[in-house]
């Protein structure tokens, strides 16, 4: 049954070829940032609708954000698929996330032309502003995945992988007043911001000797001054501080704070302390359901994977947080035709147009639909999923 039911799906996404690459490629061409995201998020949601979903947005709160609902009328789980469309500064889509949007559109809409086949419900997330606030963020605290049994996205990236772990996130700013003076005429009377946080970086390097090794803290002076013969009353240090699990971040995090508030005490500063963005948790990818990824993957034709990688952890991503609420995956798929090609960048970007980047999306897109298509009608697979996400919590 399930053979004839991935067949449908193949030809379902290839008769939307076209649209989705024009999409794909419009998105590409006009680049949004997050949270601004409104041409890309029309895109989708017009090509949703004329599919037959029903349309939440803006959602919670977001006006970029969606939720596109297609019930069988049947009873049976609910899946999520989530896309992303947000751009960076300056670069565009170097990190792909034209692509992201477009494989689950193509994924959606191939799952709802099949829906006499299926049960249950299908789901296409928008989910705005990866790259900064983390629209998942808000969705996982906000309780839209309460009535979800599962959710995966997929990446563009160099290689075909089957995910990994990444690390949890906090991002803290430090706005450190001061008093004015005149530098040089009457310093005694000055209280200098600029250097509260130049102690900030001074004590968080001495405590970069005192954390576990997949600790990251990194930052920058946003705000220190404007002129050498004024002591500055204003100064402003932004950091990422990541690890690889979320309840020792929190401790790591303290001490990140307190390095700033000695530095405020040393000064005699007062200090503000805040984050600049949401946090995200650390991913926790579902075995089970990578390996029906993977499965579906060797089924269209691709032989080779950078294998699940459960202990590697550079970068961090909002679907960390999906992860700590329902089974959840996040894999990539080559766009590069083999080369090493950095993401974040204008090259990478590039690729996304390509012939590759298209076969690329065609190719994910299918897989998608076919792994979703499992979990809607598996039941054995889905308990399975279900008591590792159990176990792992």
């Amino acid at each position: 049954m399930m053979q004839g039911i991935y067949q449908k799906l193949y030809q379902n996404v290839e008769s939307d070829r076209e649209q989705l690459l024009k999409i794909n490629d419009a998105i590409y061409h006009q680049p949004e940032l997050g949270n601004q995201e409104f041409f890309a998020a029309e895109q989708l949601t017009k090509s949703l609708r004329e599919a037959g979903f029903s349309v939440e947005q803006p959602y919670r709160n977001l006006a970029t954000g969606f939720r596109a609902t297609y019930d069988t009328g049947k009873p049976g789980p609910t899946i999520a698929v989530m896309g992303e469309y947000d751009a960076l500064p300056d670069i565009g889509h170097g990190c792909g996330h034209n692509m992201i949007g477009s494989i689950a559109l193509g994924a959606a809409r191939a799952l709802a032309k099949e829906s006499s086949s299926l049960r249950g419900k299908i789901i296409m997330l928008g989910t705005p502003a990866e790259e900064t606030n983390g629209g998942k963020v808000v969705y996982a605290a906000t309780g839209v995945f309460d009535d979800i049994d599962a959710a995966m996205i997929v990446h563009p990236g160099s290689k075909n992988a089957l995910g990994s772990t990444s690390l949890a996130i906090d991002a803290l700013e430090f706005v450190f007043h001061g008093r004015t003076c005149h530098a040089s005429g009457n310093p005694e009377d000055g209280i200098n911001a600029l250097d509260g946080t130049i102690l900030t970086f001074n004590n968080v390097n001495a405590l970069r000797q005192h954390v576990t090794s997949d600790v990251r803290i990194h930052g920058v002076i946003t705000e220190g001054g404007k002129a050498p013969n004024v002591t500055p009353d204003l100064a402003v240090a932004r950091f990422y501080v990541r690890a690889k699990k979320r309840e020792y971040l929190n401790q790591v995090v303290e001490k990140v704070k307190n390095c700033a508030r000695a530095a405020a005490l040393a000064t005699g500063c007062s200090l503000d302390i805040s984050n600049f963005e949401l946090s995200n948790d650390n991913m926790k990818p579902n075995v089970q359901m990578t390996k029906t990824w993977e499965q579906h993957m060797r089924a269209l034709g691709v032989t080779e994977f950078k294998p699940l990688d459960l202990q590697a952890a550079g970068g961090s991503t909002d679907c960390g947080n999906v992860s700590q609420k329902v089974p959840a995956i996040h894999p990539s798929v080559s766009i590069t035709e083999g080369k090493d090609v950095s993401g974040h960048s204008r090259d990478f970007a590039s690729a996304t147009i390509t012939d590759a980047g298209h076969e690329a999306l065609i190719l994910a897109a299918k897989a998608v639909a076919c792994t979703v298509a499992d979990l809607l009608m598996r039941d054995e697979l889905l308990d399975l999923i279900k008591t590792e996400f159990k176990n792992n919590q």
